[in-house]
């Protein structure tokens, strides 16, 4: 054996308890899914090099890290469980990728109390991966330092150090344009691919290089679209292993069709409960625990696993396919991830070993889970709890048991939860649900958007400590100061019992008027309409009191299916929405979806920023065709006088004049005669700055201020790093709503505001004082937003708008209109 050790003597990374795998409480790591190993329950906050070795990754919050030893074999320390939640907190490394370390060297620095406070368990996993060595394992239970010998990995097979390879190295340059570059599922497309060869290849990015076979090593290299690297391979079919990998690279590394994670951002920590649903609420603690089921880890035979594992999937699937409205929605990122080849054809390899089904499908949601809690990414990581429920759901199917086992709640229940799971959401009863405080999740997670949904508080991430209150204490959820008070008193409650009586007497007040037209009080009328995105959206909107439908988003129809809805089959969701709303005004805004909403009818080119890209009106304009359907679709299924029509994303009229021309075509073809108002949505500066000059041929104008926002203070509003700078009421943006606001009025056309900033019931004065005459919110703000509309007069308004333009931000603003609405 040339070039390489064949064996590599392990010290203990850590001082501490020396046990077992299996010992781990996490099935990621005791029933080996990584890899074999070892664990140590330290003592002492220090890891250190079990041996000579290179360091292949750090993770960003620097709870891990993973190193190549001298005979090649990798390794991975991960400290203590669920840490990279921490986001940083109590760890500092002392190594970056590249360095090479000797035995005993300091790795990672952390804080043994401060880890220990917020971890699941301070227990630290050590972990071989990859194929091609053995580890054998010293005396286990046992107290170790760090100079103590823990283990032994061995080459199963001769290494060839690289270079050393006999027969031809073949290299190519390629850029990668998969839309989120190589994340975990492309890894593991590489690693599959380079099985049938065997030629060692590495991939090169920055000067970086890594074994191409190995997904935690691709993990951590970063490669984001847009880059470029080298594939590096040696051996007697390197040319043939380095040409299919490019050809694999060039057809988007399977992901074009579709991405279910987005690229990691950086990791923003957060430190304390985050608000995901506003609210305040008063009542008694109830501790959801919700343990894994047992499944046997042995199957009978592939030919009934494989069809047990489909029969479920079926199930499961036709279930998901009965919701509606928002839970619709999650229920169709659900079923994504139930029809995931990745997913399915891990859970396939592992049944072909004799495992059960129901092993097998947690074994694979449990590698994707851990690939996407290595990146660090909050965003990324408020995904895991979507995979985790279709696993317990598909479980459930398998084995005939309930996938949402949630208690019976008492009246006025605070629920208490490490997470909550869409599904054991939607399995509560809401009526005796006050609000809900999780340990961990996110603001974004799709429990989050049901909770804010139903109007229930929520705060998320507020830490492990929620976990030991009290089963049946009475505690104070404080969501709008993102706070959880577990021991009040009684003052306290008194005072905070007040102001929910309040608030519930404000709104029965507020519903009681919620139906009739909204004036204000000088007389102005401004109407008050409802975003919709189903025909049960319109019902819910029509009983709250909207008086019409702002924005329909039609795009529901074309995600999540193989081809384009046909003429036919659009007619009935637009009349069925229009005959609910009865004689209000529809207005309808075409196909939205670009490079980021991907489907596989309409394929399209990897795009680096597709919030600039192909998308809106510029999509339908490029595939006439779909744009034309949708057009006769609308004008046969809602009636005339009822009927308008929205242009998502319009920059200036040459994007108007074409679709006028289309729908002008439509018209004639059908027969009709009255006109059909058409307007355009303002979402880009350009078109707001144009605003009189888009007045004076559309016949409306209204404002998208999330996508408005998001371009003028060049603001990725989905990314961790910056989103928290995303704020509608920011004076500039201010000052282009007032453009739209001036050229709406100097040619008689109305303008309205379909943006979240509709629903805001702060920044209504503002709005009116800035010429909007139409708010479009969401169905549960309606009933607020007419209260709040009633008590202003314009010349109010104005002068407030007027002070909002001149503020210098938009905490000044949100200061302002505090004070006018006081």
């Amino acid at each position: 054996m040339s070039g390489m050790m064949a064996s590599v003597t392990l010290r203990a990374p850590l001082a501490g308890w020396l046990a077992p795998i299996e010992s781990v409480p996490d099935p990621v790591f005791a029933e080996r899914m990584m890899g074999e190993g070892f664990a140590i329950d330290p003592i002492a906050g220090e890891v250190r090099a079990p041996a000579d070795a290179t360091v292949l990754t750090v993770a960003p919050t620097g709870h891990s890290v993973s190193l190549r030893l001298a005979n090649g074999a990798e390794l991975l320390i991960h400290v203590g469980l669920e840490t990279v939640t921490l986001g940083g907190k109590g760890f500092t490394p002392q190594v970056k990728p590249g360095d090479a370390v000797a035995a005993g060297d300091l790795l990672i620095d952390f804080d043994l109390d401060a880890v220990a406070q917020g971890a699941k368990a301070l227990i630290t996993p050590v972990v071989l991966a990859g194929e091609g060595y053995a580890l054998s394992l010293e005396p286990l239970d046992r107290l170790v330092g760090w100079q103590d010998g823990v283990a032994r990995i061995t080459a199963l097979a001769p290494v060839t150090a690289k270079g050393d390879s006999e027969g031809d190295s073949h290299q190519r340059v390629v850029r990668v344009d998969a839309p989120h570059g190589i994340h975990a599922r492309p890894a593991a497309r590489i690693a599959a691919l380079l099985r049938t060869f065997v030629a060692p290849v590495a991939i090169v990015r920055d000067g970086k290089s890594v074994n191409a076979r190995s997904t935690v090593a691709l993990l951590g290299l970063g490669v984001r679209s847009g880059d470029e690297i080298i594939i590096r391979g040696e051996g007697s079919d390197a040319r043939v292993a380095v040409e299919a990998l490019v050809a694999l690279i060039a057809a988007g590394l399977g992901e074009e069709a579709k991405a279910d994670y987005p690229a990691p951002a950086p990791v923003v920590p957060q430190h304390g409960p985050v608000t995901a649903a506003p609210g305040l609420a008063i009542g008694q603690v109830v501790q959801l625990r919700v343990a894994d089921v047992d499944v046997p880890r042995d199957g009978q035979g592939g030919t009934t696993e494989h069809a047990a594992l489909a029969r479920a999937m079926a199930a499961v699937d036709a279930e998901l396919s009965a919701g509606h409205g928002l839970a619709a929605e999650i229920a169709a990122a659900h079923r994504a991830l139930l029809a995931d080849p990745e997913l399915a054809e891990a859970a396939g390899h592992q049944i072909d070993a004799g495992r059960s089904a129901a092993f097998a499908w947690r074994h694979a949601t449990a590698h994707a889970a851990e690939a996407i809690r290595a990146t660090g990414d909050p965003l990324l990581m408020e995904r895991v709890a979507d995979l985790i429920d279709i696993e317990r759901q598909l479980i459930a199917a398998l084995l005939g048991s309930e996938p949402s086992a949630v208690p019976a709640l008492p009246p006025q229940s605070i629920l208490i939860a490490e997470d909550l799971l869409p599904s054991q959401f939607l399995a509560l009863d809401r009526d005796r649900l006050a609000g809900i405080c999780t340990a961990a999740g996110g603001p974004t997670s799709h429990v989050a958007i049901l909770a804010a949904s139903a109007g229930i508080p929520m705060l998320v991430a507020a830490g492990r400590d929620v976990l030991a209150i009290a089963e049946g204490r009475t505690v104070i959820l404080d969501a709008d100061g993102a706070r959880i008070d577990a021991d009040p008193g009684v003052n306290t409650l008194s005072e905070v019992s007040e102001r929910i009586a309040a608030a519930r007497e404000q709104r029965s007040r507020d519903r009681a008027q919620a139906h009739a037209d909204c004036r204000m009080a000088d007389g102005t009328r401004i109407e008050i309409f409802a975003n919709l995105g189903s025909q049960a959206d319109a019902a819910a909107a029509v009983a709250a009191g909207a008086e019409g439908c702002g924005l329909l988003r039609t795009e529901f129809l074309f995600l999540e299916r193989a081809e384009a809805p046909d003429e036919a089959e659009q007619r009935e969701i637009y009349s069925g929405i229009a005959t609910t709303l009865g004689d209000r005004p529809l207005i309808v805004r075409t196909l939205d979806i670009g490079g980021d909403k991907p489907v596989p009818y309409l394929p399209m080119a990897a795009e680096e920023n597709p919030a600039l890209g192909l998308r809106g009106v510029r999509l339908s304009l490029a595939r006439p065709d779909l744009m034309q359907v949708q057009l006769r679709a609308i004008l046969r299924a809602v009636p005339a006088d009822q009927c308008r029509i929205m242009l998502p994303m319009i920059a200036d009229l040459s994007d108007y004049r074409a679709v006028r021309a289309m729908l002008d075509a439509e018209k004639a073809a059908l027969g009709i005669d009255v006109p059909v108002p058409l307007g355009v949505m303002i979402e880009t500066p350009a078109a707001a700055m144009l605003a009189d000059m888009l007045a004076a041929e559309a016949d409306f104008l209204s404002i998208g201020t999330n996508d408005l926002t998001q371009y003028t203070l060049a603001v990725d509003r989905g990314n961790a790093a910056v989103s928290h700078r995303i704020d509608a009421l920011h004076p500039a943006v201010l000052r282009l709503i007032r453009e739209v606001g001036r050229g709406a009025q100097r040619h008689g056309r109305w303008a309205g505001v379909c943006g979240g900033l509709a629903s805001d019931p702060l920044a209504a004065p503002i709005l009116i004082g800035l010429g909007i005459t139409e708010l479009s919110a969401t169905p549960a703000a309606i009933a607020r937003l007419k209260a709040v509309v009633r008590t202003l007069d314009m010349a109010r308004c104005i002068d407030l708008a007027e002070r909002a333009c001149a503020a210098e931000s938009a905490a000044a603003v949100r200061a302002m209109a505090q004070g006018v609405l006081a």
